[in-house]
């Protein structure tokens, strides 16, 4: 009885003083002591010669040298454990996990480029609020009161109030330009715009636009056509050709949408141009004097040019995108197809 109680005692102390470098020296320990020929376990044996006066005292003796051997080896697993993460995240030789990459928006690569290519045509970047006032959306861009674009079919309006909206075109931002800056300007004005339209594979009623504008002395719509033609070969080759087809719009006199050849067939017909060779990619046209002089510049004196195309536009042409709506739905699997792009 005695042996055996001095037998427990030692073991006790033993398992005080355990060390483990690493986790299979711990392991080894939780053999030696606590396997099923563990010393504790060999104790049982022992346990059955003790009187049954003092079976009790003797079992919970056992019982604890067990429990407290398992929290010390418990211990020394989770300090080993820490040792090895610690020294995992200092091996500055470990080769590194690989890590997938993410990419830009399409929305914004093209964004990018389009500006990247004004930039280096003397343009500067300028911005402003997408909740705007009536006046810099229309009435300083010479939309008449009664004009179809006021209506509540293609604008959305503050219902609190009614003079302020969501920007339809970034024309907002030239006015905001022309209101505090005298010309030369030369500004380029990427960003998003609201229109009151159903969603569907060819609209949204959100999507992105960037707009030029150039006021100077004796700028003429031979400028313009230059700039634009330089624009089109740049984005979409140096073969690109183009051609300005008479339009209308409030703000420009007179007024052109251009046309680029078929990124596809070249200009040969295909089913993305619909055989015609030519495919629209924007609006243009000499700056109205009517809105020079709402924007506080003197139209007997300087005379500008004016752009503005889709963003979304320009990436369907440029990657084939067929369904507008792609481009915001935040599909992996569509917008992994730029990673290198």
């Amino acid at each position: 009885m005695a042996s055996l109680i001095e037998k427990i005692q030692q073991i006790k102390a033993e398992i005080a003083n355990l060390q483990a470098k690493n986790a299979e020296e711990a392991e080894a320990l939780r053999i030696k002591y606590l396997s099923k020929k563990g010393e504790i376990t060999a104790l049982m044996n022992d346990f059955r010669s003790v009187p049954a006066e003092l079976k009790k005292e003797v079992g919970m003796k056992i019982n604890e040298l067990k429990q407290t051997a398992m929290e010390r080896i418990n211990e020394l697993k989770q300090g080993a454990a820490q040792q090895e993460s610690a020294g995992e995240a200092v091996d500055l030789t470990r080769t590194p996990y690989p890590t997938p990459l993410g990419t830009r928006h399409p929305l914004t690569i093209v964004k990018n480029e389009i500006v990247d290519i004004f930039s280096r045509l003397g343009f500067t970047l300028a911005e402003g609020p997408e909740v705007e006032d009536d006046w810099h959306v229309y009435s300083s861009m010479n939309f008449a009161d009664d004009h179809p674009a006021r209506d509540m079919q293609d604008t959305f309006f503050v219902e609190a109030h009614p003079d302020i909206i969501l920007r339809s075109h970034t024309s907002s931002v030239q006015a905001r330009v022309m209101e505090r800056t005298q010309p030369p300007i030369r500004v380029i004005c990427p960003g998003r715009v609201y229109r009151n339209e159903a969603i569907s594979a060819r609209a949204h009623c959100f999507f992105h636009q960037v707009e030029g504008l150039y006021v100077d002395k004796n700028v003429s719509f031979t400028d313009l056509k230059q700039v634009l033609l330089l624009f089109a070969q740049e984005m979409f080759g140096p073969d690109t050709k183009i051609r300005l087809r008479p339009s209308y719009f409030p703000f420009t006199e007179p007024s052109a949408e251009m046309d680029v050849s078929c990124t596809i067939c070249k200009g040969k017909g295909c089913s993305l141009c619909k055989g015609e060779g030519w495919l629209e990619i924007l609006g243009c046209g000499m700056v109205d004097p009517a809105v020079l002089k709402a924007n506080g510049i003197d139209p007997d004196i300087y005379t500008g040019y004016a752009f503005g195309m889709g963003i979304e536009r320009i990436a369907n042409l440029k990657y084939q995108v067929k369904d507008l709506r792609m481009f915001s739905e935040n599909d992996v699997r569509f917008l992994d197809q730029f990673v290198n792009a």
